[in-house]
């Protein structure tokens, strides 16, 4: 049994036989090989509660404990982003599920697998308790959610019950991923069952293989590529296996292409290669932008927001290479969202997992090329990163000296950066695996960053790799009790918080509009600055059972901080370290006023 497995035990004996419906949902999600549920109790799943705590005994899956179901969402959320697998999470009838919704919106926007799993009623009236089971139970409750999941079901026996789970797990897992939502009645879940269930064969249903691309579209591909003078290869959401990560590189190094990647999805190619010139893209950049001018192909694989990036370089239809579109997110645009961006022109549209498609171009660039040879000469096109800052021990801390500091306490460990700030300078640190780094959080909703990295951490146990998030004081003061579940449960992972003490993105949003309209620009701050007080984050760090270090306020002191918090995570112990940051970001940010383009 795991460390993890070895908290919450509970006392055996009683009834463990499958007897109630309820039981069979619990049932199900260990034969789906789902190994962990987290959850925020609520009385409409209390049968199914039961059901995972004295019939399974609380193991295949364990129960996570979390003190608000946003967390619930996020520490799924950040499991998937590891393994690229489901975890559970459990949301209580229509009031915990709008607690849920935000951070259920950002896994969406991310693409991400996830198996939440709701309650009603009791939906027959005649079961109902006075006022509370009234209030909390709702004819639709997946309406409020249907807009961003895959799918949604509300079962109303225990065979439908079975064949919802199978129906869900296949979904969620089926490229393009995204989270799925079943609702248990609460009176179905406490119905004992009328005879045995017996449950199918569930190795019958799994997902099917991730979707090639037509054997045409392939060759066509191959021939544009392999004749392509100065082709930019743009790599998004990509998986993180490492046979894929290698494929990734032996493409780009046989095509010569110069690839971009970007801070918003998970690391897709090592940064420091000599095809990879310019620093992972923030929100924009200048550099991708002056590439797709030059560019005579431009291979897009699963980038995200390609028709936005593209508008970024010059005005519609400015690009002029020829466009390989490799994406199955258009089988998720639904309307209701925005979160399929700008159309994008493309010469081949491809409906195919990048990877699958990589998979299948390798060969069809191979047998061109002939005896394994490579257009690339070796020689680096790598550009000249900006210098780091000529910084003494006591001076104060920039957004971009934790980037600095982090990749030298790092040495020869293993790191896995579960999340970095909008003020992260990716110049600063180099990614050089697929677990290097994870990406955003998809949605840009507030948050999702300290579960998310419960979730991460939760995932690379075992690995030996030591998960570490890097998130601003906004973003974790509204999900910063989620520390409470890393405690109980001993999940060791580092939390560094680049605190300016601010809504910072805000303050700039409120300064473009006081120049347009001519305004005091002095006044950004107001109703914006988390100050006088400040918050004291170490101290509720420790009030959440973690250690806390800090404030940091000076080059020295966050050296030895992040060492000792590293140091603490090799030893099983979860740690957050409170940075005091100047206010500032390192690459400037796209704000817009009326009537006007995007811009820095």
């Amino acid at each position: 049994m795991t460390e993890i497995g070895r908290i919450d035990r509970p006392v055996t004996g009683g009834n463990q036989q499958m007897g109630w419906v309820s039981d069979v949902a619990a049932e199900m999600l260990r034969r789906l090989g789902i190994k962990y549920v987290a959850l925020n109790p609520g009385a409409s799943y209390r049968g199914f509660h039961d059901s995972i705590v004295n019939y399974l005994g609380n193991q295949d899956p364990q129960m996570l404990l979390c003190l608000h179901e946003d967390h619930a969402v996020s520490i799924a959320h950040g499991y998937s982003k590891v393994t690229d697998e489901p975890m559970a999470c459990v949301l209580h009838s229509n009031v915990g599920l709008m607690h849920g919704l935000m951070n259920l919106f950002n896994a969406w926007c991310d693409r991400r697998p996830m198996l939440v799993m709701g309650a009603t009623g009791p939906v027959d009236s005649e079961l109902r308790r006075p006022w509370i089971d009234w209030i909390h139970t709702a004819k639709d409750q997946g309406a409020l959610l249907r807009n961003f999941t895959k799918w949604d079901d509300e079962p109303r026996s225990a065979a439908a019950l079975m064949e919802s789970m199978l129906r869900a797990v296949m979904t969620t897992k089926t490229a393009p991923q995204g989270p799925v939502y079943i609702c248990l009645d609460a009176g179905l879940q406490e119905t004992e069952l009328a005879e045995p269930l017996r449950i199918p064969d569930v190795s019958r249903f799994k997902a099917p293989e991730d979707p090639r691309a037509a054997d045409t579209d392939v060759e066509q591909a191959a021939e544009l590529l392999i004749n392509a003078k100065s082709p930019v290869i743009m790599m998004g959401r990509t998986s993180r296996k490492m046979e894929d990560w290698d494929n990734r590189i032996k493409l780009a190094e046989m095509i010569g292409g110069v690839v971009f990647t970007s801070m918003k999805d998970p690391a897709a190619f090592p940064t420091d290669h000599g095809l990879h010139p310019h620093p992972p893209a923030g929100q924009r950049s200048q550099e991708l932008c002056d590439a797709l001018k030059t560019a005579d192909v431009v291979l897009a694989l699963d980038w995200v927001d390609l028709g936005g990036t593209f508008r970024l370089a010059g005005p519609k239809d400015f690009i002029k290479a020829k466009v390989i579109n490799v994406t199955l997110d258009s089988y998720l645009h639904n309307g209701w969202s925005m979160d399929y961006f700008a159309l994008a022109p493309a010469d081949l549209r491809i409906l195919a997992t990048p990877d699958a498609f990589t998979a299948q171009l390798l060969p069809a660039i191979e047998k061109r090329l002939g005896g394994g040879r490579k257009k690339w000469d070796g020689k680096s096109k790598r550009g000249a990163r900006p210098a780091a800052p000529d910084k003494k021990d006591g001076d104060k801390i920039g957004p971009r000296d934790i980037g600095i500091a982090l990749g030298k306490a790092k040495g020869n460990r293993e790191i896995c950066l579960a999340h970095v700030t909008i003020g992260w300078d990716p110049a600063s640190y180099d990614f050089r695996h697929p677990l290097d780094y994870l990406g955003h959080d998809g949605g840009g909703g507030l948050g999702h960053s300290p579960g998310g990295a419960i979730g991460t951490a939760l995932a690379l146990q075992g690995t030996g790799r030591i998960p570490v998030s890097v998130m601003g004081d906004g973003d974790f003061l509204q999900g910063g009790t989620a520390l409470w579940t890393a405690a109980h449960y001993k999940i060791p992972m580092l939390i560094m918080i680049s605190n300016n003490r601010s809504n910072f993105n805000d303050e700039i949003h409120q300064e473009t509009m006081a120049k347009q309209r001519r305004r005091p620009v002095e006044n950004r701050w107001i109703g914006q600055r988390i100050d006088d007080p400040a918050v004291d984050l170490a101290g509720f760090a420790k009030a959440q059972g973690i250690a806390g270090i800090g404030p940091v306020k000076t080059i020295g002191e966050l050296a030895q901080a992040i060492e000792k918090g590293l140091k603490m995570v090799e030893a099983g112990e979860p740690c957050l370290i409170d940075v005091h940051v100047e206010p500032g970001y390192s690459q400037s940010l796209m704000t817009r006023a009326s009537g006007e383009g995007s811009q820095g």
